[in-house]
């Protein structure tokens, strides 16, 4: 077991802890203990640096652990579990260890209640707080991956939820027949999905090909032995990037002075992948056609089985609600957000959007009539 976190003077000479405080230190030493072993599943996904880093937040927490079993002597008592947060953590880095486990794992360091703790030490506070960083730091690293075709996803199914639910409610307010409405929501899913699919196509081809416009050529070097060295048109390239003319003047003149040793790198600068975070144009269009495709479908189904009314209207508006809460929560849970938060932000706006074309339709409706 690690040596414990040195425990603070006024600590040491306090008076016997109550059994609130055993209690309380308790559960701290087995929510310790469940992050700890998190981070351990987390790392037995993982590989090189990030193992290494995940390996060392489980020391940091067993460190904790150390101060909690000193404090509380022979009153460890029978091991605690930990709380259920923690708990659902831990199931979800053994079982998938994803992304989503880490924005969790972010969160609940966010959570430390050791800042307002007189039994935790300064450096425990401390640690909670950059542990927040580094393991926000991880996921970032998955939420970029993702970032790209996981933004189609989301925002498709999102969009088809929101637009094929105002569509159906708005042509149902109307006073058009069952059949209708269901011809023109399986018209909105199609359109929609088609729609989506082609606008996230172009969309993200266009943006990676200004990326490339913009990215050096890496052929450029291959003109480095024919330069007029009085001239040095390459200063220009430095000033271009960005660095000053005594910068781009010295820089230019250590990459023409080692050209014959490294001519490859000497026009090249440090790149960052930004392609990985934009995603695939093709990726990009087939998840957005999907994922509109299955949110579109959602206010439709109870036409599709039969419903009639009020009762399809019922249905279709429930089913697309517990759909955007679950859309918002997954967003949230990415983003680092509060999930509750932005699942019912989310289903106020489909719900407002849906609401307004819905009294649009009576409003039609009633002056057809």
């Amino acid at each position: 077991m690690p040596s414990p976190t040195p425990v603070r003077p006024d600590v040491l000479a306090a008076p016997a802890p109550s059994a609130r405080d055993v209690r309380r230190w308790r559960q701290y030493l087995a929510d310790e203990r469940a992050e700890a072993a998190v981070y351990r599943e987390l790392a037995h996904r993982r590989t090189g640096n990030e193992r290494e880093i995940l390996h060392a937040l489980a020391e940091a927490e067993g460190r904790h652990e150390a101060h909690w079993v000193a404090l509380l002597g022979d009153r460890v008592g029978k091991p605690l579990r930990g709380d259920f947060r923690t708990r659902v953590l831990a199931f979800l880095a053994r079982h998938f260890g994803s992304v989503f486990v880490l924005a969790l794992a972010q969160r609940a360091e966010g959570r430390s209640p050791y800042a307002d703790d007189a039994h935790a030490t300064d450096a425990m506070a401390a640690d909670e707080r950059i542990h927040e960083e580094v393991v926000r730091g991880l996921a970032a690293r998955g939420r970029n991956r993702l970032s790209g075709t996981f933004r189609a996803a989301v925002f498709g199914a999102n969009d088809g939820l929101v637009s094929n639910l105002a569509l159906v409610l708005g042509i149902s307010a109307a006073g058009v027949s069952n059949a209708t409405v269901l011809l023109t929501g399986l018209s909105g899913l199609l359109a929609g999905a088609l729609s989506m699919g082609a606008g996230e196509y172009v969309s993200v081809r266009s943006q990676r090909e200004l990326l490339e416009a913009s990215s050096p050529d890496p052929d450029t070097h291959t003109a480095l032995p024919h330069l007029d060295v009085n001239a040095n048109e390459l200063v220009l390239v430095y000033r271009a990037r960005g660095m000053s003319a005594a910068d781009a003047e010295a820089h230019a003149a250590d990459v023409l002075r080692d050209r014959d040793l490294a001519p490859a790198a000497s026009t090249s600068v440090p790149e960052v992948d930004t392609h990985e975070a934009i995603g695939t144009g093709l990726g990009a269009a087939v998840s957005s056609f999907c994922f509109f495709a299955s949110g579109a479908v959602i206010p439709v189904l109870p036409y599709l089985f039969g419903f009639h009314g009020a009762v399809a209207l019922i249905i279709a508006t429930v089913l697309v609600g517990l759909a955007l809460l679950s859309t918002g929560a997954i967003v949230g849970l990415l983003s680092g957000a509060p999930p509750l938060r932005r699942a019912l932000r989310q289903i106020a706006i489909g719900y407002g959007a849906a609401g307004a074309t819905y009294l649009l339709g009576l409003v039609f409706g009633t002056t057809v009539a």
